[in-house]
């Protein structure tokens, strides 16, 4: 149901956000996890967010008010679904590295 990416340390476990430290959970009920393409912050849990971030490739009800929705994929979705049919290993990782080289938000 989702692509998570955002471990510059390649652990699992995720990096330290832009500031250094866990940030809050921005959430709205009028931001809805309705659709696929939508931009979210992973987490370990209430106000956790560091540098992981996932892209659903599904509607995700079951995410609302559990994680900030920041962005959507306007272009190149088929490049989300490139990565999302990518062979998997273990842990449901893909066998070879997926990189997203460019990225912008406006």
């Amino acid at each position: 149901f989702m692509i998570q990416g955002g471990d510059p340390t390649g652990t699992g476990r995720g990096g330290e956000s832009l500031w250094g430290y866990d940030f809050e959970d921005e959430t709205s009920p009028k931001v809805k996890f309705d659709k696929k393409g939508l931009l979210a912050m992973a987490n370990r849990g209430p106000s956790t967010n560091g540098s992981q971030f996932f892209i659903t490739v599904a509607p995700t009800p079951w995410l609302q008010g559990k994680h900030t929705i920041f962005g959507e994929v306007v272009r190149g979705y088929d490049v989300v679904e490139k990565i999302e049919t990518t062979p998997k290993g273990p842990g449901d990782r893909p066998i070879q590295d997926q990189k997203i080289i460019r990225a912008y938000l406006k």
